[in-house]
């Protein structure tokens, strides 16, 4: 390999080989599959089910509340 060349591995990930990805568009509000997908910046995701994608901001506020539940008892502890 030539020097400042990097070997890329190039197949796409699949985590369930059926190959269906669906994602959370934050600027349409919508459930958006990979033929019609809007660019990364706007998007959560990949999900395996269009149900999973479209809970995806439930998921997101549920992880926040806990993390700031975590930070809160842990900065108490410090003290």
């Amino acid at each position: 390999m030539a020097a400042g060349r990097y070997a890329v591995h190039s197949d796409l990930m699949s985590d369930s080989g059926s190959g269906a990805h669906y994602y959370w568009c934050t600027r349409h509000h919508r459930v958006e599959t990979d033929a019609d997908v809007c660019p990364a910046k706007h998007v959560l995701g990949p999900y395996a089910s269009a149900a999973d994608a479209e809970n995806a901001l439930q998921k997101v506020q549920e992880r926040n509340e806990a993390w700031e539940a975590e930070d809160a008892r842990w900065a108490g502890e410090g003290r």
